[in-house]
């Protein structure tokens, strides 16, 4: 497994992205429940991040697109609103312990 983070690095409400050897990655946290998605945008191809771990829209309750503003529920990564609706991005597997955040190798 490969370690992301500590548990408390990333709060309620909060988005963080992480590099894994040449993957990008964004995690949310939200209702306790962390989900982790490939920091990739499917309409462009480009990250999805306004600037470092700024994945959210202004109310937190949605991944933004910072290139075309495209909206994506936190559960499931599926694209609501923009050009890439009815597309998804793409989820990793993610388990969460006292020593961190974890994801399966790729």
């Amino acid at each position: 497994m490969i370690r992301l983070c500590a548990p408390h690095e990333l709060a309620e409400g909060q988005s963080r992205g992480f590099a894994c050897d040449d993957l990008k990655l964004l995690a949310v946290r939200r209702q306790g429940q962390v989900y982790v998605f490939e920091n990739r945008c499917p309409h462009r191809n480009v990250p999805l991040n306004w600037s470092p771990d700024q994945f959210l829209d202004p109310s937190g309750s949605l991944i933004q697109c910072a290139s075309h503003g495209a909206l994506f529920l936190i559960e499931s990564g599926e694209c609501v609103a923009g050009p890439c609706a009815g597309q998804s991005l793409q989820p990793l597997e993610c388990r969460e312990d006292a020593e961190g955040l974890w994801i399966a190798p790729l």
